[in-house]
Order: C-alpha cells, then structure tokens, then sequence
C-alpha cells in the first residue's frame, strides 16, 4: 500500500557536505530526498537510529601525537619548528 508523501523536512548543512553528500548518492543512484527516506525507514525498523554512534578510539600512537600537540598548545612543550622542505624530507617524499 503506497502512501502519499506529504511532510517535508527542512533542513540546514554546510555546502561542502551537501555537494559531497549529493555526489556520493549520484554514484550510488540516489538522490537526497531518497537517501534521507531510507534512513528515517531504518529508525523506523531498528527503533533508533542505524548505526552505532561513539567517540572516536585512537592508537597510541596517536595519543601521543594528541597530547604532545596539546601540551604544545598549552606552553607545557617547546615546539620545534622546521621548515616545509625539512618536514617532507623527512617524511621521504
């Protein structure tokens, strides 16, 4: 039983998402209107929403990037600055 489509939603997101969104979707044949029924459909189905949502977990080696950068921001740790040449000279490129 097909029903008519009455509500409309409005919504607000920055350009960049919005055109990468769309951009996305053309490659997978959808559109947005499309995309947002599907997923308002699975709240539906699952009684939530359709995807785990949690903060992000980090290696520790990237934990320790965060904090060293932290720690720079703060004045606890003297940044060494280099130069763009040095930088990609020593990430071998």
């Amino acid at each position: 039983m097909a029903m008519n489509k009455s509500e409309t939603l409005h919504i607000r997101v920055e350009p960049y998402v919005k055109a990468n969104v769309e951009n996305t979707l053309d490659q997978l044949g959808l559109t947005t209107t499309e995309a947002i029924n599907i997923f308002l459909k699975q709240i539906l189905l699952t009684g939530g929403l359709p995807f785990e949502i949690k903060l992000p977990s980090f290696n520790a080696e990237t934990e320790k990037a965060l904090k060293e950068s932290d720690d720079i921001i703060k004045g606890k740790v003297e940044s060494n600055p280099q130069s763009v040449n040095s930088f990609f000279k020593e990430m071998g490129l």
